[in-house]
């Protein structure tokens, strides 16, 4: 098992390597350019060419179904599920077989309406109680694929 971070715009960075310490799993930080990010024994950092897509590839090409991965990225997390992968977004929002349809439709939605100028906001801020939902989905995902791995 290992956790994979689709790190260059990750706010949960620090909460995934304090989960990991707990249970002994290694954090890969993935990256289109170099940055910090928490110095630990159990992280790995890697950067990779500069093209958009080249550190989903570089995730979607290794991970596994008894891996985590952390995204905002729609289109990688629908990658990684195909393979098996607990998804989860920084919100602590699970994208799961069930699930990932509905969220390309709605990014290909929001896309849409953006282009046409209906939609001209952001994404919601990032949250208090979005970090606290991060950490107990993770806790979740962690715990569902050691259980898996026993069955």
């Amino acid at each position: 098992m290992q956790i994979f971070i689709d790190a260059d715009a990750c706010p949960v960075k620090t909460e995934v390597v304090r989960v990991a310490e707990r249970h002994k799993i290694p954090v890969l930080l993935v990256s289109n350019a170099w940055m910090r990010g928490p110095d630990h024994p159990l992280v790995q950092r890697f950067t990779v060419n500069n093209h958009p897509d080249a550190a989903d590839d570089w995730i979607a090409e290794r991970v596994t179904n008894l891996d985590v991965v952390i995204t905002a990225d729609i289109l990688l997390a629908a990658r990684c599920v195909a393979k098996g992968a607990k998804v989860l977004r920084p919100t602590g929002r699970s994208l799961d077989q069930d699930s990932i349809s509905m969220a390309v439709a709605m990014r290909d939605l929001h896309t849409h309406l953006r282009e046409t100028g209906e939609i001209t906001k952001g994404p919601a801020p990032f949250l208090k109680q979005d970090r606290s939902r991060f950490l107990d989905a993770l806790e979740t995902a962690i715990q569902a694929i050691k259980r898996r791995g026993q069955g």
